[in-house]
């Protein structure tokens, strides 16, 4: 069993380390062999984070898939867009700023977020020409494009099928004037890295639909996708435990990073 996982703060500066502050929990396999690694982002519909049954939990799992996995916890509702994605992006470079350390190949990285968390870990991988997250050292350097994204029971669209309890505690007084160009769907280009979905069918929270969009914009630009419908199960299954489908979601994400995404998992 591994211990209680190292914990640092995203940022050096105090305005933006307010109680709850962003942290990243450091979830590393002992040894020294280099390994592929998963930033997951819990959900919370951007009004808190559910990181003991979206983070830990999951980051433990992919753990014993032999992956190194770190926990976002970012900034919630009273806070605004862009600050959430602003933690995601600095997280996203301070694990390659800190690869060599911590034991992680830095071109095999993806984002695994959870219901309002899939729109933040989608955020990571078309918004990142858009959002400024310098924080004055040594990781402003490092790429903030994930790898990978691998967005589970995702909020996707504020326009069609949205989750509006999210869109708005993103957005603000903003929510109208923004709900578009937010709904990620609409972001999706040539660069935009390969993606791994999973929804269920009878959710009644986040519609599947949300997970269509996402691969349909991802399909019409030709970049790789894996889509998963399960006709079964509410919203939040999170590892599927009890299912005979959905349980094996982990464990399909891992072969579509190694064999369409290039990770290189050791086998020691």
């Amino acid at each position: 069993m591994m211990g209680a996982p190292a914990t640092i703060l995203l940022w050096k500066d105090p305005a933006k380390n307010q109680a709850p502050a962003p942290e990243l929990c450091c979830y590393l396999l002992p040894g020294k062999m280099k390994r592929p690694a998963v930033l997951v982002i819990p959900g919370g519909g951007y009004g808190g984070v559910c990181e003991a049954t979206e983070g830990e939990p999951i980051a433990r799992k992919f753990n014993e898939l032999g992956f190194h996995a770190f926990v976002l916890h970012y900034r919630v509702a009273p806070h605004r867009f862009p600050e959430p994605q602003e933690d995601v992006f600095r997280a996203i470079r301070l694990i390659r700023a800190n690869a060599g350390k911590w034991c992680v190949i830095p071109d095999q990285l993806a984002v695994c977020g959870f219901s309002a968390g899939g729109h933040l870990a989608a955020s990571a991988g078309t918004l990142y020409d858009e959002i400024h997250a310098d924080a004055g050292d040594e990781a402003d350097s490092q790429e903030m494009r994930p790898n990978a994204l691998i967005l589970c029971y995702p909020v996707i669209s504020f326009t069609v099928f949205p989750h509006m309890g999210s869109g708005k505690n993103l957005l603000g007084e903003r929510f109208e004037e923004c709900r578009e160009r937010y709904s990620l769907e609409k972001r999706v280009s040539e660069k935009t890295p390969p993606a791994f979905l999973w929804h269920t069918a009878e959710d009644q929270t986040v519609p599947w639909q949300n997970s269509v969009l996402m691969a349909e914009a991802l399909y019409e630009k030709k970049i790789p996708c894996s889509l998963h419908i399960f006709p079964h199960g509410p919203h939040g299954m999170l590892l599927g435990t009890g299912t005979p489908d959905i349980v094996m979601w982990p464990e399909m994400a891992k072969r579509f990073l190694i064999r369409t995404c290039g990770f290189d998992i050791p086998q020691k």
